[in-house]
């Protein structure tokens, strides 16, 4: 670590403690979220820089955070079975209620589609940001220095791998078979509900294939299990409806993810504030703290709705900046999988020299694409903004991973250090890039 940057790696650490040893949790939309944004933006303002803060809506359990619903969705048809025994009509509803929840898994859960957020509560996060311009006040470029404020809420199933914290895989085997399993009863009551639909709907009694099918063994045999089925699927769905918790105060502190992305954006702004010198030529920084990442990408996606074609989306850049705590696994996200997404080559590869530069061995290989759910990075690129994630996090699910464990205390100052390292290397090969192209390097 180079003297010149202690204060700023000490600063950044200090952000990570703050937010997870004094404010705590910070749900999406919630008080906590608002102190944390508000803190940033008073640190801002001790060094100069005027914070910006634009609220939005939010829906929190639209998306990741409404997987327990699914459980009490299962549970809850699980136990209708034995009434439609009785009502025949009840399959009808039930049949168009499972299908109606696959949209909303599919577009909200997994794609992150603002289709169905109007349908669950609605709260206010917010996205503050403050911009740091050249000494002589004038750009031709921008980069964002981004990380989100929020945090997740605890899951259950993974905090309770903890006891094999030394073996992972075997507490991701663990997560995976209880989800699984309680996704393959949803599945399959969907299908139930489905074909029992089907076979009591009138319109179909004249096909004949449908009366072989309901003159059949088979059949009697089918439903005849039912009448002990449900009380394996409610089980199973139990499992989803057990893996979050609603309290707050429950919820992650948030250390690792996302506290380090929080606290290196402003440690980068403020070193360059304090060394006007060595700003980037013609760039313009912001520190941008976006809110409500945890519920689907929705403080990211309301900034890029309300600035799409404006000046500050213009000839931009965004080091999104999410969890730097992992030493082992320094990488640059390359691709949000689910949002069909690919991030830009340019960066991705200025991480990856940078990586080269100092050193830095990493078991993912410095390159990972994200498995599931998404990144801020997805909407700023979707908004023409040239992007990557930078991380320093395991990939594979963990103990520490959207928990209450995930703590101060179980990484270094040095991880977060290097880090700071690796964000400047990369600001430095912009700022060449820029030259190299005029200064209009993102729009050629």
């Amino acid at each position: 670590m180079k003297e010149e940057y202690r204060s700023y790696i000490e600063e950044a650490y200090d952000i990570v403690k703050h937010a997870a040893n004094v404010i705590g949790p910070r749900l999406p939309g919630g008080e906590n979220e608002r102190k944390f944004a508000k803190y940033m933006a008073d640190k801002l303002g001790a060094i100069g820089i005027k914070a910006k803060t634009e609220p939005f809506a939010v829906s929190p359990r639209a998306s990741i955070g409404g997987i327990p619903y699914i459980g009490t969705f299962g549970f809850i048809v699980s136990i209708l079975i034995y009434f439609a025994f009785g009502i025949g009509a009840l399959w009808y509803g039930m049949a168009l209620f499972t299908c109606a929840t696959w949209f909303w898994i599919i577009s909200s859960v997994f794609l992150y589609k603002r289709w169905c957020d109007e349908f669950f509560p609605r709260c206010k996060s917010q996205n503050t940001y403050g911009e740091l311009l050249p000494p002589d006040g004038k750009y031709d470029y921008t980069i964002f220095l981004s990380g989100h404020t929020d945090t997740s809420w605890n899951w259950n199933h993974s905090v309770k791998t903890y006891v094999h914290k030394r073996n992972i895989m075997v507490g991701v085997i663990g997560i995976y078979a209880k989800v699984g399993f309680g996704a393959v009863c949803y599945v399959f009551l969907t299908l139930v509900c489905v074909f029992m639909a089907f076979m009591r709907c009138p319109w179909f009694y004249d096909l004949a294939w449908r009366n072989a099918i309901a003159d059949s063994a088979a059949y009697h045999n089918f439903v005849a299990a039912l009448h002990f089925l449900p009380l394996i699927t409610a089980w199973g769905c139990s499992f989803l409806y057990m893996w979050n918790n609603k309290k707050e105060e429950n919820a992650s502190p948030g250390a690792m993810d996302n506290a380090t992305g929080i606290g290196l954006s402003y440690a980068v702004t403020k070193y360059f504030h304090d060394n006007p010198e060595k700003m980037p030529k013609n760039c313009r920084i912001i520190d941008f703290n976006c809110g409500a990442e945890e519920a689907g990408l929705r403080g990211s996606m309301a900034f890029a709705d309300e600035h799409r074609g404006q000046d500050i989306l213009k000839n931009a850049w965004n080091i999104n900046i999410d969890s730097v705590a992992d030493a082992e696994y320094f990488e640059v996200v390359i691709k949000d999988d689910w949002q069909f997404t690919r991030f830009d080559k340019d960066l991705e590869q200025m991480f990856k020299d940078t990586f080269k530069e100092l050193q830095i061995e990493s078991k993912t290989g410095g390159c990972i694409h994200n498995p599931v759910g998404g990144c801020d990075s997805t909407p700023f690129t979707k908004a023409g903004v040239k992007s990557v994630t930078f991380a320093a996090q395991n990939p594979m699910l963990t103990y520490y991973y959207h928990t209450f464990r995930d703590t101060p205390d179980r990484f270094s100052p040095e991880t977060v250090g290097l880090g700071f390292e690796v964000v400047l290397g990369v600001i430095d090969k912009i700022a060449k890039f820029q030259e190299e192209h005029g200064y209009n390097g993102v729009n050629n």
